[in-house]
């Protein structure tokens, strides 16, 4: 797993996220989906505005509802890749994640700010 705030890689090469950037692992590749149904969705059907989940792997120190670890919602669209050490990542911003899925989160707040 990622150390709090950087990503090691083969070169020893340390990568620290700035400000409120997140470098977020997406958890499926692009390719066939299952319905909760069971039935097979090819990759090639078109799905509009469909939003994305990924893993946070590294934050900068401005990130302040988003740990290490969390799960959080994204547009697709909205996205920079990046690779390090061979491995595909997403820079996002914190003001571009939708929502966050993290066990910490108490379900009686709605995550609104009010």
């Amino acid at each position: 797993m990622a150390q709090p705030s950087d990503i090691q890689s083969s070169d020893r090469l340390a990568i620290k996220m700035l400000n409120d950037r997140l470098l977020v692992d997406i958890e499926q590749a692009d390719g066939d989906r299952k319905s909760t149904g069971g039935i097979l969705i090819p990759a090639t059907a078109q799905v509009e505005k469909r939003l994305t989940w990924a893993v946070v792997v590294a934050l900068g120190p401005n990130a302040r509802s988003i740990e290490l670890g969390d799960r959080v919602l994204f547009n697709p669209e909205d996205r920079y890749e990046v690779e390090v050490s061979g491995r595909d990542y997403i820079i996002l911003r914190e003001r571009d994640v939708h929502a966050v899925a993290a066990s910490r989160l108490d379900d009686s707040h709605t995550g609104l700010y009010l």
